[in-house]
């Protein structure tokens, strides 16, 4: 099997299993976009390896798969970013919300006790 239909199969496979995922509901649009357009990118590199060979002389890298190499570092360092920016946004939703359950914990005990009276 050629590297470039090893690299499709790949590529397609995992087109299809995130477009799967996102139909069923179990990943969300902002999350799917990356890894669809880089599996896309993939797939259209796979199918026509002389525009991986054109984007590489324009872009003056030496070889193709150094190329190959960087995009891959480049969409795991994206993903790293989004997920450590998504993390942060619901560290501070969870103590905001701890903080008003906390609040609505101290007038529950509050009315309790003046019941109590």
């Amino acid at each position: 099997m050629t590297s470039n239909i090893l690299a499709g199969l790949t590529a397609a496979i995992t087109f299809i299993f995130v477009f799967y995922l996102l139909r069923r509901g179990v990943l969300r649009e902002k999350y799917a976009v990356l890894w669809l357009f880089f599996s896309g990118a993939a797939l259209f590199f796979a199918v026509f390896p002389g525009a991986l060979s054109w984007l590489t002389r324009v872009l003056g890298v030496t070889n193709p798969a150094n190329l190959l190499f960087f995009s891959t570092v480049l969409l795991l360092v994206l993903v790293s970013i989004q997920l450590s920016y998504e993390l942060s946004r619901h560290e501070m939703r969870i103590r905001r919300l701890a903080e008003e359950v906390a609040l609505l914990q101290r007038q529950i005990d509050q009315v309790r006790e003046s019941d109590e009276r």
